[in-house]
């Protein structure tokens, strides 16, 4: 949930802010974190529609191209993930961002419900999610701040309105401050540092993902 909405004409002004403060070479960001967030930036304003078929059939993709196998039907009555599948009866956006929890978590959490971090907002087993839980609740917060970011950087790399998703869980918060921008490139550095993007704020698979998804040649 959006804390702060930015009404749509202030847009440009806080993009171009944040930036300029991330271009700034006494602000010391460093071009890796700039180039993720101009991805994102380039998805705004969002030029066709949100949640569409075909976003959602890439998201699908995007699950099977991983390995992750999915389930057609809604997760409120059950898990988003149960150890198993991604239930994909939802929007494109949390599909994406399921894909990057799975990414994200420890191999020996992937077959716990919810990958052990307790009960997300789609589960309403929660009872069962919370039995499996093994990480404390300053490390979950951790790990879906990760999780949010690298899922936003493959909505960009998707093509889909991956902005929507920034303002969404709230990247731009006072987009007017420092401590926002440097809260920004220190997820940005650490996904990079644990091997999940490359060096121009690409998921370190999406070059995998294009050639896929490119039409063999005649």
């Amino acid at each position: 949930m959006i804390l702060t909405p930015i009404p749509a004409e202030v847009m440009p002004e806080a993009l171009a802010a944040f930036e300029k403060t991330l271009a700034d070479p006494a602000f010391q960001a460093g071009p890796l974190a700039l180039a993720a967030f101009r991805r994102i930036a380039a998805t705004w304003p969002v030029p066709g529609g949100v949640d569409t078929p075909d976003q959602r059939a890439d998201a699908v993709r995007l699950a099977h191209a991983h390995g992750i196998d999915t389930l057609d039907e809604p997760p409120n009555t059950s898990f988003m993930w149960d150890g198993k599948v991604i239930r994909t009866d939802v929007e494109a956006t949390v599909i994406v961002h399921e894909v990057a929890h799975w990414l994200l978590a420890a191999p020996e959490r992937r077959p716990l419900y919810d990958y052990g971090l307790g009960p997300g907002p789609e589960t309403t087993r929660r009872k069962e999610a919370r039995s499996q839980q093994k990480l404390t609740f300053e490390e979950c917060m951790h790990e879906e701040q990760q999780t949010s970011l690298l899922g936003i950087l493959w909505e960009a790399e998707l093509g889909q309105p991956a902005i929507l998703a920034f303002l969404e869980q709230n990247w731009m918060e006072h987009w007017e401050r420092e401590s926002t921008v440097r809260f920004f490139v220190r997820h940005v550095d650490e996904l990079h540092q644990r091997g999940l993007i490359d060096a121009e704020g690409r998921p370190t698979t999406a070059r995998a993902w294009a050639d896929q998804r490119r039409p063999a040649a005649a």
